[in-house]
């Protein structure tokens, strides 16, 4: 495969399906994928302190449990804490388990958590929940690296949008990575966006009463989609809309998913069907490619066209992948505040270049409902949020990787970041990496009281043949956190909406009073498990030793806030280098109800040899 390339589309049915799924799964891949999922499993596990393991005394751990026979049994590997953050890291040695006097490669996650039930803190219907999570994603992970090793991908060298599908590492932290709860096979193979296969919308028309729509700044909603739809197709649609008795100008048009069209919206809005409230248009003129948030469409036809993220009621990681109208709602507002901090602070705009792909429209469908006993269903249901794409941004010569690139590896191994890394050396190319996107999240954080969420997939590292140049920032409608009160202008914040009594994720809030819960929002998202990994990659393949990494983004931080003495009280305020912060169990989010706060205190890196923990090697 080549960069900017496609391959084939991976045949969907029935058939080709099965035949594809056995291939998968007595392939090499099977296996490799199992051992990941063990290696997280159990990484996260112990490292959020929901399962206990004791030494052997050779080197090596055991977790102890007991089969359906009442017989014991032991689970032994190799495990280590790593610099940052006191992660658990598992060796690359297989997991084993021992029982009845046979010792052999364990090869049921399942099995595993059955067996240590006993010692774990779940609730015992999430538990079982949590266990159909690792077996699909076992299958879904196993038929993706199998499609790979087929076509040969090569991640060197390829573009952004090629990237943004070829890249298959998945969530290194959290163990079900790849369940997409709700997808059967053929849905995966369909949508899911390592197999690359055209995806078309299909457009809708809400009838204003149900459907709340919000623009950016001075964008007009009918010029906007005549632009990204075309003139012909627009007409298409005001011509059906009038076919179905009513007025275009009454109705708002959005895309929906084809898998939430056919699973989920034309049940839970039947209602606004029939009433004509909800009205068919057909299909989007374009051919689309799922990102790797999955519920992102990119246009493959025409790349300068917004992205659509779209409403998929289906569960990946750690939560539903809907688009709460709230949410929606405050998407455009939000986008456009950020985008006047950013225009206005020379250092963020002309310096250092920062990048906010706005979003820029949103439309979310939200009657009320017949019950609250079907509120849930509807929520967030049907809703779309228009992003702007990275085309229209990049300068000539610039390219772009997400940040998820910067830990992934080639088919034999080797990191996508080699050339580069080998082509700067390795510590040049870090304090590059640094400079462009450690400093303006710190600036906007410490300088404005604005917290992105900044994981691995929120981020595009924009560079020049791998010299970093510069940071690309995106979704945001749900993705920030502030306190008001501790904004450097406040009189700037828009007014936002809140979260929902009825909304049942306690972890979606915008809003805090608690400045912890501000600076550990950055702190978890970007460095725990985004440059968390890539430190770990860095020492492992090429010995630049995570201190030495870590060192390197606090002498960055330090020279900036030397730089910046008139914001020294919000140092203080905003305190990345505390030597604690509180960080997400997103494995203990899966076996507990979600409706609380789950947080666990961890060292921080940056603050040096200040925060070490107590705590053993594992």
């Amino acid at each position: 495969m080549t960069a900017g390339t496609l391959p084939a589309p991976t045949t969907v049915g029935a058939p080709g399906t099965a035949d594809l799924v056995q291939r998968a799964l007595r392939a090499p891949q099977l296996e490799q994928v199992r051992r990941r999922l063990f290696r997280q499993l159990l990484e996260s596990l112990l490292y959020e302190e929901v399962l206990a393991a004791r030494p052997t005394g050779d080197g090596t751990w055991v977790v102890d449990g007991r089969d359906e026979d009442g017989e014991p049994v032991g689970y032994l590997f190799g495990a280590t804490r790593r610099y940052g953050f006191d992660r658990v890291r598992l060796g690359p040695e297989p997991v084993l388990r021992r029982a009845g006097g046979t010792t052999a490669e364990a090869d049921s996650t399942t099995r595993l958590l059955g067996e240590v039930r006993d010692g774990l803190d779940a609730d015992p219907a999430r538990l079982a929940t949590f266990a159909r999570e690792l077996e699909e994603t076992l299958v879904k992970d196993a038929l993706a690296q199998y499609v790979r090793a087929q076509r040969g991908d090569r991640l060197a060298g390829a573009d952004h949008d090629t990237l943004e599908w070829a890249i298959m590492d998945g969530h290194p932290y959290h163990p079900a990575y790849k369940s997409r709860i709700g997808f059967d096979l053929d849905d995966d193979l369909a949508f899911g966006p390592e197999f690359a296969h055209p995806v078309r919308p299909l457009w809708l028309a809400a009838h204003r009463a149900t459907a709340r729509v919000a623009v950016s700044g001075e964008l007009d909603e009918a010029a906007f989609l005549r632009e990204q739809l075309g003139a012909a197709t627009i007409e298409e649609f005001h011509e059906r809309i009038r076919e179905a008795g009513a007025d275009p100008a009454d109705h708002a048009l959005l895309p929906v998913h084809p898998w939430q069209w056919r699973e989920h919206v034309c049940r839970a809005f039947a209602r606004q069907l029939r009433a004509g409230e909800l009205i068919v248009l057909g299909e989007d003129p374009h051919a689309h490619l799922a990102q790797q948030s999955i519920r992102t469409l990119a246009c493959r036809d025409v790349p300068e066209r917004a992205y659509l993220k779209l409403s998929l009621s289906i569960v990946n990681t750690s939560t539903s992948r809907g688009l709460a109208p709230h949410t929606v709602g405050n998407a455009a507002p939000i986008s456009d505040w950020l985008r006047r901090v950013v225009d206005d602070d020379p250092y963020l705009s002309r310096e250092l270049g920062l990048i906010v792909l706005g979003e820029v429209m949103g439309v979310a469908v939200d009657p009320p409902p017949v019950s609250e006993l079907l509120r849930e269903d509807g929520y967030g249901a049907l809703a779309c949020i228009w992003r702007e794409s990275l085309h229209v941004h990049l300068e000539p010569g610039e390219q772009a990787v997400p940040f998820t690139g910067l830990t992934a590896r080639e088919l034999d191994g080797t990191p996508l970041v080699d050339p580069w890394v080998r082509e700067y050396g390795v510590r040049r190319w870090v304090e590059d990496l640094v400079a462009v996107s450690v400093l303006p999240l710190v600036h906007l954080l410490q300088g404005h009281g604005i917290a992105l969420e900044a994981h691995a997939q929120n981020m595009l590292l924009v560079h020049s043949g791998g010299r970093p140049r510069r940071l690309a920032v995106k979704d945001f409608h749900d993705g920030i956190r502030f306190s008001r009160a501790h904004l450097a202008d406040p009189e700037r914040c828009p007014e936002l909406a809140g979260t929902p009594a009825h909304h049942t994720n306690r972890n979606s809030f915008l809003e805090t009073d608690d400045l912890d819960l501000v600076t550990d929002f950055l702190l978890d998202a970007f460095c725990f498990v985004n440059l968390g990994e890539l430190a770990i990659l860095l020492d492992d393949a090429y010995g630049f030793a995570e201190p030495e990494f870590w060192a390197a983004v606090r002498d960055a931080i330090e020279a900036y806030q030397r730089r910046h003495p008139e914001l020294a009280d919000r140092f203080a305020q905003l305190d990345v280098f505390k030597p604690f912060l509180a960080v997400e169990k997103l494995t203990t989010r899966r076996l507990q109800p979600d409706t609380e706060l789950r947080l666990h205190s961890v060292p921080n890196p940056l603050a040096g040899s200040t925060a070490r923990s107590n705590r053993g090697s594992c």
